[in-house]
């Protein structure tokens, strides 16, 4: 079968996996999507079909003629060490099943507290519930990978924002905000250096790593644009919408009081440490092997602002 034939399958159609649907479809590729539902909103051509991740049947239905399967499927925020495990585990079975490659689109949780600016090969120290949920998982692959399991690859990025991101740091609390002039909402200290990539460049980098066969068996943290704060990239979202910047900054006192009563802001308490000093991502080692191709940061908080006008727009019309 050519190259041009194969089919890449992307299991999951939020955000990420939408992104990385429309990057193969740009590089010719022939795709189907996977959810639990089977609909969701797509470009002319791709399949949409039912599966189950967490059902060995359902998933390798779904999955079925797969040369490449994309993990881009995601878990309820507060439900990550009962129901993600058990996604990957039904992924990992479809593409054995398929010998298909796995290319998993991971974050970098699992790394914990650190200063020094993150590398692939620093240890899974996350004590947090959901770090320690991303090590497993990705421990999961690897070793299956080692064992002639699955051949499998993972890419790992940062905070993402971009066009459909609407649940993120950098999300509807943001672009929406200052699209209708309001304060943005954010944690911790907005003025240290935060890696922040662009949902495109995130998938751009995860195709990449499903065509190359040396990226096999390894993670890779994929490249984003230069090393921003927080109050910049907020600054210049306002500015794309023609407003003053204003921000939101919760106490970190509020967050734990709020935790206390609220599932999500128990979660959110976590991960608090990802904004409260650096977090520098070291793409290097995929620099030094695949080039880095991104968006600057000024063409992307535009791109998603102009996105975020549209689906205004769209919402208003109904």
């Amino acid at each position: 079968m050519s190259k041009s034939h194969e089919l890449h399958v992307v299991v999951g159609t939020g955000p990420l996996g939408l992104a990385v649907m429309e990057e193969l479809l740009h590089r010719g590729h022939v795709v189907r999507m996977v959810n639990r539902s089977g609909q969701a909103t797509v470009l002319d051509g791709v399949q949409v079909v039912k599966g189950d991740a967490t059902n060995a049947v359902s998933i390798s239905q779904a999955c079925r003629g797969a040369s490449v399967i994309y993990h881009c499927a995601k878990a309820p925020y507060t439900e990550w060490p009962e129901k993600f495990p058990p996604i990957m585990e039904g992924i990992i079975g479809a593409a054995a099943a398929e010998q298909a490659k796995l290319v998993y689109g991971d974050n970098l949780y699992m790394y914990g507290v650190k200063r020094e600016p993150l590398t692939e090969n620093l240890p899974n120290a996350a004590t947090g519930r959901k770090g320690r949920t991303r090590a497993q998982m990705s421990d999961r692959l690897m070793a299956a990978h080692r064992e002639g399991v699955v051949r499998a690859v993972i890419g790992r990025g940062s905070d993402f924002y971009g066009p459909g991101v609407l649940d993120s740091a950098l999300g509807e609390r943001v672009f929406r905000a200052a699209l209708e002039g309001k304060p943005a909402e954010v944690l911790g200290d907005i003025d240290t250096p935060h890696t922040y990539i662009y949902i495109r460049d995130f998938a751009r980098g995860l195709v990449t790593l499903g065509e190359r066969e040396e990226a096999l068996g390894q993670i890779w943290h994929v490249p984003s644009a230069e090393v921003i704060t927080t109050r910049e990239l907020i600054t210049m979202a306002y500015k794309s919408a023609d407003q003053q910047p204003k921000f939101r900054v919760a106490p970190k006192a509020f967050v734990s009081m709020m935790s206390l009563f609220n599932a999500n802001m128990r979660e959110l308490k976590e991960m608090l440490y990802l904004y409260e000093h650096p977090f520098v991502v070291d793409s290097s080692k995929y620099e030094r092997a695949f080039g880095k191709l991104t968006t600057p940061h000024h063409q992307a908080v535009l791109e998603t602002m102009n996105w975020f006008k549209l689906t205004n727009v769209v919402a208003g019309a109904r």
